[in-house]
């Protein structure tokens, strides 16, 4: 079979397309599963380099999500399971032909979603879901603000407050962006100025904002929250933030508050699994479905990466690897 392998932390150049072993035949509780479509992560992209908090071991896979059909089944595990659609998960090695993995990596696909919907649906879900739920608290009524809007992860908190009854503010760099948001049900959109960001207008009107940008957006992001405001660190697209004035937070009650949802599943697993269980239902009530910005074949994967790197994605990357 063919996999995706990184041999070396050189960036998207390192990524070398090659023939392995078919996996080892599936043991006890564990199935086999013939990988449909991956989507792409910025952690996926920052692990190439070595940038990310997890460092894989060399040589790895990477691809931490996707979608696959049972091909074998393991002792423990019922036949009935084979052909059938999945979600995968893991925090590396997806991006392969095959994989032979425990059957709690694995999930059904909710009926509403395609192949690359699904490919491109759970990491996004998730970071919305513990963000917004667990710890912004975000309740209906509420007013969010949703930097990096026009991002896989932005749309996902877009779609996620607007699904627990929030006034959502989006905010996004390009027009195209700024379309799909209010596609994905924001109330208003405001451009962001990736220099210069400028959000005077919202000043003090935010309960919660959700921000993967980080950068030179997280003063003036947090100058639009009114008393009592959460502000969600969810990653540092944008690079290493300005020094934050925590006499803001003094000043004003506000909460600061970090989000890792795949850590926040392994440190209380009972978190995790309402976690995936509320996504899940959400997305078969159609109310969480995943932008695909982009959709590349298997051998094509270093391009999808490339349009991460850029800036210029819109929605999610996904790599078809058969069908």
């Amino acid at each position: 079979m063919r996999a995706w392998r990184v041999e070396k932390l050189e960036g998207i150049s390192a990524l070398e397309l090659q023939e392995l072993p078919d996996p080892p035949a599936p043991g006890a509780g564990e199935a086999t599963v013939a990988m449909s479509a991956v989507g792409l992560n910025y952690p996926d992209l920052l692990m190439l380099s070595g940038g990310y908090q997890f460092r894989p071991e060399l040589p790895y896979t990477p691809g931490m999500e996707g979608v696959g059909r049972i091909t074998a089944v393991g002792e423990g595990v019922a036949a009935d399971l084979l052909g059938l659609r999945m979600l995968v998960g893991g925090r590396t090695g997806l991006l392969a032909e095959q994989l032979t993995l425990p059957l709690a990596s694995l999930r059904p696909v909710p009926e509403a979603l395609g192949d690359a919907e699904a490919a491109g649906f759970t990491t996004g879900a998730l970071t919305a879901w513990v963000a917004l739920q667990v710890r912004g608290r975000l309740a209906q009524g509420e007013h969010l603000l949703v930097l990096g809007a026009g991002g896989g992860m932005g749309l996902a908190a877009v779609s996620m407050g607007v699904a627990l009854g929030a006034r959502v503010t989006a905010v996004a760099s390009t027009g195209a962006k700024r379309e799909a948001a209010l596609a994905a049900g924001a109330s208003q959109v405001v451009e962001m100025d990736r220099e210069a960001p400028d959000f005077t207008a919202l000043k003090a009107q935010c309960d919660v904002v959700f921000d993967p940008v980080g950068g030179a957006a997280v003063v003036p992001a947090l100058k639009t929250l009114r008393w009592g405001g959460r502000y969600l660190v969810i990653g540092f697209v944008g690079g290493r933030p300005d020094p934050l004035p925590t006499n803001l937070a003094l000043l004003k009650g506000l909460e600061i508050l970090g989000v890792r949802a795949g850590e926040a599943g392994r440190q209380d697993p009972a978190i995790g699994r309402a976690a995936l269980a509320g996504i899940d239902r959400l997305a078969a009530e159609g109310k969480l479905r995943p932008q695909v910005g982009l959709e590349v074949p298997f051998e094509s994967a270093a391009e999808a990466f490339r349009r991460m790197e850029d800036g210029t994605l819109l929605g999610k990357a996904v790599i078809r690897v058969r069908g």
